[in-house]
């Protein structure tokens, strides 16, 4: 028998079937171990050694290799062909090594695509494990551990609320950080445009003036009202005339194929995908046989592919849009190895792939690979000049026309932030021509600050600075998402205020490690050691010469400390300069206290100099008090039981009201959803929450209405009902809690089933039986009524599609321990005694006895670092 190893197990499926009897396949489910989360391990002193650890929920996968590897006369590592792949291959290899089960012949075969011949040819020629790629994936998780497990602890002590930092994360944080402090920096410009609307031939159009009392203008040229409505009348009281026309022949050629990082964006761009969730889509659609490898960053097809699209693209269309000579493209990402092809059908013949998400990233993959061997699209580009015949004033309009579109037929690139690009059609106009003035307008603009980042436009701008790689870019963008430093509204980033204060922190004291280029530069080493040019201890070696004393530097120093050089760095952003010269940092309270940076239990505020006297406070992300929601405390009124004063605030967890200060003090959240404006009664009322709805007709105990960590609900007995907002925490009654509490209670002793599903999703593929969306107590799932699956953060559950919703099903399934069989009684021995009374009861506990001292505390975990 011949065991190969592959990472999943739809693709351990299509190949099995592929090679045929005599060979068994097994998927590995991925990595089967990893670094633990603990210090030591990666030791800098030996070496950098590893530690490697198995992951306990693969127990049963690893189990399995074991079994067969024993029995098989062969291995083939047949993982994915790139460094992560090569890893996964080593790691099993060392595995089986270990439990002296490796076969005596081992061999490690790589392919492109999940088809027939792809893997027969595979099969055909194997090689030995590529152990310069080994030595990168070694050095490159080495360094996230170290950077992880020792810059971590630097900020749990010295930056209260922070989390933890990643080598690549944090500086793809920075970035959007930064971005946003250009933004908060900008300040817009007046400027007008004058644009006369103009028709000849009956067919209108607009002209711009680019010309005014001799002038050429600029864009902020005019910058008020008063000169663009002399402008104005200027053009309206002209009679103008076609000056010159400029005809233009423009050739436009087709975008190579995906890679990466370019699917990446074109996905988010024109269907709205996350990063993470169009690499998921396209690697079930690689583990189908439907496309070439996803993890790429070269942008050329093989011979045979290139012909096949050819031959597609003349199926289709009529010679014209066959170039003579086939396309051929080289990248111009930094990094790029260019080590396979480009993402491409595996068949061109093949339109279609799919259904839902599957379907429609197939078709972007599918058509941009079919235009990337067509013919240039052929464009006419027209300007047209109108004067007045004195030459002072000078209008322009502009216009294109395709005259032959070539890959545009099939595909168009899509972009992020693009302007106008001309593509109005003009009419046929010659010198000497008047064209009717139908109307003059003057138009008011201000300059706008650079765009926040997409997803599609941070990740061009990590591969444009040459930071991480094309596969690691969806796992950086959901860490950030994750550890919330960021936050997406309208598929746009917002550096949160830990993820600004971070930033700050790290540019303050580990600026080297933040910046771009030297970020950059590590990348081209671990590409040196890929390519077995550096070796890859020495790498580390070197990075961690200087990395080690310098986070011993910054922990050696008091947080207060690091909290006043933060006050001094972040000044600018957080003690802006005022319009009216008065002093950025005065309270706005009292009368001569300054602001200036804190630390808290719960992370950085600003606050006054004169506290306790003095008790204002705002957030770290709220310069000048006007970012976010209101945070300066508000008195409210006076608490007419207590005579304490009523006040608003903000915490780690919001806005929430207090009454009364220390330990007497009664705190309750302000809702979103509050019904009605928060004024001295409604205050009251949430400050007297639980409310007493009423006694139980049957059981006489009381009822309550509250606000808790999941939102309103009625409590009674032990027993909980939701309700739908806050407004009903004070507006229901007896019987509408009774009838809620018995809906509720009904429920519950149906169990899960019995609720009604988001949404049926279809049949499982495999098993036929149906699949439900569900809303449980911890987020939605999906379940086939013997498996339930967590839907994970990556995916989001209105855009889930059958296909994903049964893969979670059955990775869930696999992970699950195997039922343990119910041991049978003991039979008793036969005895011809007679049975013995009643056993003695067993001696009284002796008095209690000194408690044993306690353990000493475990080290808490060192949490696990982020990687790439």
């Amino acid at each position: 028998m011949q065991l190969v190893i592959v990472e999943s197990p739809a693709k351990a499926k299509t190949i099995e079937k592929y090679l045929g009897k005599d060979f068994k396949v097994l998927a590995s489910y991925g990595h089967i171990r990893d670094l633990p989360p603990k210090d030591g391990s990666v030791d800098p002193d030996d070496g950098f050694a590893m530690t490697w650890q198995n992951y306990a929920d693969k127990a049963k996968r690893i189990k399995e290799v074991v079994d067969n590897a024993k029995k098989a006369d062969r291995l083939i590592l047949a993982t994915d062909p790139d460094r992560e792949g090569e890893a996964i291959s080593w790691h099993v290899q060392e595995l089986l090594a270990q439990k002296k089960a490796l076969p005596a012949q081992v061999s490690r075969v790589t392919f492109n695509a999940i088809t027939k011949k792809a893997v027969t040819d595979a099969m055909a020629a194997p090689r030995d494990l590529d152990h310069d790629l080994i030595d990168a994936y070694r050095a490159r998780r080495a360094l996230d551990y170290l950077v992880g497990f020792t810059l971590s602890p630097v900020l749990w002590r010295k930056l209260p609320g922070a989390k933890s930092a990643g080598r690549v994360q944090s500086v793809a944080l920075r970035l959007i950080a930064e971005r946003e402090r250009e933004i908060e920096a900008f300040k817009p410009q007046e400027y007008w445009s004058v644009i006369a609307r103009m028709q000849h031939d009956g067919q209108a159009f607009d002209a711009r003036l680019t010309q005014f009392d001799g002038e050429k203008l600029e864009r902020l040229s005019l910058g008020g009202e008063g000169i663009a409505t002399k402008a104005k009348a200027a053009v309206e009281a002209a009679s103008l005339i076609v000056s010159k026309v400029e005809t233009k022949p423009v050739t436009r050629r087709p975008a190579p194929p995906f890679t990466t990082s370019t699917l990446q964006q074109e996905a988010a761009r024109k269907l709205g995908f996350s990063a993470s969730h169009t690499m998921r889509v396209a690697q079930q659609l690689y583990e189908d046989g439907a496309i070439t490898y996803m993890r790429t960053d070269g942008v050329q097809m093989d011979g045979s592919a290139i012909s096949d699209a050819r031959k597609a693209i003349a199926d289709r269309f009529d010679g014209g849009y066959i170039p003579e000579k086939p396309n051929f493209y080289s990248t111009k990402a930094k990094n790029a190895q260019e080590a396979h092809e480009a993402i491409r059908p595996t068949d061109f013949r093949k339109d279609k792939a799919g259904s839902g998400d599957h379907g429609r990233l197939y078709d972007l993959i599918f058509k941009r690979a079919m235009a990337s061997q067509m013919a240039p699209a052929q464009m006419e580009r027209t300007a047209v000049d109108f004067t007045d015949g004195t030459g002072q004033i000078v209008l322009r309009a502009n216009g294109q026309v395709v005259k032959f579109p070539g890959f545009l037929a099939v595909y168009q690139e899509g972009r992020d932030d693009s302007a106008d690009d001309d593509g109005k059609l003009l009419p046929m106009m010659r010198e000497g021509d008047r064209p009717a003035v139908n109307a003059v307008d003057a138009e008011q603009h201000f300059t706008q600050p650079p765009p926040r980042f997409s997803e599609a436009s941070l990740v061009k701008r990590l591969e444009e600075l040459g930071i991480g790689r094309p596969s690691t870019y969806a796992s950086i963008i959901q860490v950030l998402k994750d550890r919330g430093y960021v936050r997406t509204e309208s598929n746009r980033f917002f550096a949160e205020e830990s993820g600004r204060l971070l930033t700050g922190f790290l540019e303050r004291f580990f600026e080297r490690y933040v910046a771009y280029d030297f970020t950059a530069g590590l990348e081209d080493e671990l590409d040196e050691v890929s390519g077995g040019r550096a070796d890859w201890q020495k790498v580390l070696a070197a990075f961690w010469k200087d990395f080690k004393p310098k986070t011993e530097e910054v922990m050696e120093q008091k947080p207060s400390d690091i909290t006043a050089e933060l006050d001094i760095f972040l000044a600018p952003y957080l003690f802006p300069e005022t319009d009216d010269g008065s002093d950025p940092r005065a309270c706005p309270r009292c009368a001569d206290g300054k602001l200036a940076l804190r630390g808290g239990r719960y992370g950085a505020f600003v606050a006054c100099s004169n506290y306790p006297e003095c008790k204002y406070t705002r957030q770290f992300a709220q310069p000048g008090g006007d970012a976010g929601e209101a945070v300066e405390p508000e008195e409210l009124g006076v608490d007419p039981a207590t005579g304490a004063t009523i006040e608003t605030k903000t915490g780690r967890f919001g806005p929430y009201i207090q009454s009364g200060e220390g330990k007497e003090a009664k705190r309750a959240s302000i809702p979103k959803d509050l019904p009605g404006e928060l004024d001295l009664e409604m205050a009251l009322k949430l400050l007297n929450l639980p409310r007493i709805v009423g006694q139980h007709p049957e059981t006489g105990k009381d009822i309550e209405a509250a606000i808790g960590r999941y939102g309103p609900y009625l409590r009674h007995d032990g027993k909980y009902a939701k309700l739908a907002n806050t407004a009903e925490v004070f507006e229901t009654g007896m019987n509408a809690a009774v009838a809620k509490l018995a809906e509720a209670a009904a429920n519950k002793g149906k169990g899960r089933g019995a609720r009604e599903p988001l949404k049926i999703l279809g049949k499982h593929p495999r098993t036929e039986d149906e699949i439900k969306l569900m809303d449980g107590r911890y987020g939605a799932y999906v379940t086939d009524g013997n498996v339930n699956a967590t839907i994970p953060k990556t995916i989001e559950q209105d855009k889930l599609t059958l296909e994903e919703a049964a893969q979670l099903i059955d990775e869930r399934a696999a992970k699950a321990p195997p039922k343990k069989k119910k041991k049978a009684p003991a039979k008793k021995k036969a005895s011809a005694k007679k049975p013995a009374a009643k056993k003695a009861p067993a001696k009284k506990p002796a008095a209690k006895k000194a408690p044993a001292k306690k353990a000493a505390p475990k080290k808490p975990a060192a949490k696990k670092a982020e990687t790439e």
